[in-house]
């Protein structure tokens, strides 16, 4: 069984990101970085892009987007600082778990035994 992405000929991967292979250090993209799109496709657009436009349109993890595209990772990550580049995505990164004050939960649990 072939997995997504890795069967790819390198060369169909080196057209649709236009040679580059990295994003560069101010990555604004991990795996669970929430995507949304701001803009429609729009005519001539690459087909990637224009997929990952629609996908956006509410908010869709990387790996998500990767893994419907059927693309490596890194190579959506390339596609996505492109159009984040060009105004067409934010990025959005989850919120972190919040963190709760033990005597709190306490006098919660100790409410709900008394009920």
């Amino acid at each position: 069984m072939s997995r997504p992405g890795r069967d790819d000929a390198p060369d169909r991967l080196y057209t649709i990101t236009g040679g580059r292979t990295s994003t560069g250090p101010d990555d604004p993209f991990d795996l669970v970085t929430l995507v949304v799109a701001e803009s429609e496709p729009v005519p001539g657009m690459q087909s990637e892009h224009a997929a990952i436009l629609r996908m956006a349109e509410l908010p869709t993890a990387v790996v998500e987007i990767a893994a419907e595209l059927r693309l490596p990772v890194s190579i959506t990550k390339v596609l996505l600082c492109d159009l984040l580049a060009a105004g067409r995505v934010s990025a959005r990164h989850p919120r972190a778990a919040a963190v709760y004050d033990p005597d709190i939960l306490e006098q919660v649990l100790v409410g709900l035994r008394n009920l």
